[in-house]
């Protein structure tokens, strides 16, 4: 019998302060009409952009979390990972992922490494490895531009031409993945907008979506925006909508936030703007590159 709502597999950490990761991800996907089923890689008192948290590491848990779903027969329609902490963990999600491919799941991996260049702290070059490995299993990833370039072991170029852009978002998808997903595309040298470019294997379109620039970083908007095109995807919406969907979320959210003068490090006001998510798209802002 075909399940009232879809199902996801979530298999990210958790922060009790500070919206990122589980925090963003179960409301987006329980707003849009998909059930969250968490598989928590570690919980955290706060997320990491604040000092002297107290961290969980539930790395020892998880293969009995798994074990567990797996005798009740559970499926998913989606596994869905993001942040990793360690080659152990990407092992155990390789597994996972194997061991309920039954039904044919969507597989969404978020390659969550490092932003502005530059790898997280807690990363090294055999995570960059072993993540390579495992976007093998994606149906779709959402690297930001710093991640796409690790994946690729390309250079971290702001003045990148589009055309180049296309030519990773391709090489990407030939690791893998049907569907491709950079985001923080630098726009141009005379720019500080950014852009999201997709590639879909499938049929061959590139798409593309601007982002007017705000001068704010917020934490777990890259959370908040791979939660959104899982729930559209899994909704029926296309590429191109789903992008654009993602995109106006998360604009809106910063908006709220910096009109609000919201300290950055708590995330964005994510509760002002989940109504969003149940509205029609308004206006397409995508391009056909």
């Amino acid at each position: 019998m075909k399940r009232p709502v879809s199902r996801v597999a979530a298999i990210h950490d958790l922060s009790g302060f500070g919206r990122s990761s589980l925090a963003v991800i179960i409301p987006i996907l329980s707003t849009m009409g998909v059930q969250v089923c968490s598989l928590p890689t570690a919980v955290l008192s706060t997320h990491t952009e604040f000092e002297g948290y107290s961290f969980v590491d539930l790395t020892e848990h998880m293969e009995d979390f798994i074990d567990h779903w797996h005798k009740l027969g559970i499926e998913f329609d989606c596994i869905y990972s993001g942040f990793l902490g360690s080659p152990r963990q990407i092992e155990i999600i390789s597994r996972f992922i194997d061991k309920f491919s039954g039904n044919n799941p969507l597989v969404v991996i978020d390659p969550v490494m490092g932003d502005n260049g530059r790898l997280y702290d807690t990363m090294d070059r055999e995570m960059v490895e072993n993540m390579r490995n495992l976007v093998k299993k994606a149906d779709i990833i959402t690297p930001n531009f710093t991640e796409a370039a690790y994946l690729l072991g390309e250079q971290y170029d702001l003045s990148i031409p589009e055309k180049e852009i296309k030519s990773w978002l391709v090489r990407l998808s030939d690791m893998g993945p049907r569907i491709t997903i950079i985001t923080s595309v630098p726009e141009s040298n005379l720019s500080k907008n950014t852009s999201v470019i997709a590639y879909n294997r499938e049929d061959g379109c590139f798409w593309k979506v601007s982002c007017v620039y705000i001068p704010a970083h917020y934490p777990g908007t890259g959370d908040a925006f791979t939660s959104v095109i899982v729930g559209s995807i899994l909704q029926g919406d296309s590429l191109p909508i789903a992008l654009d969907r993602g995109v106006q979320f998360i604009t809106a959210a910063i908006r709220a936030s910096y009109g609000n003068h919201y300290p950055e490090r708590e995330g964005v006001l994510l509760e002002r703007v989940l109504g969003n998510l149940t509205m029609p798209v308004l206006v397409s802002s995508y391009e056909i590159l």
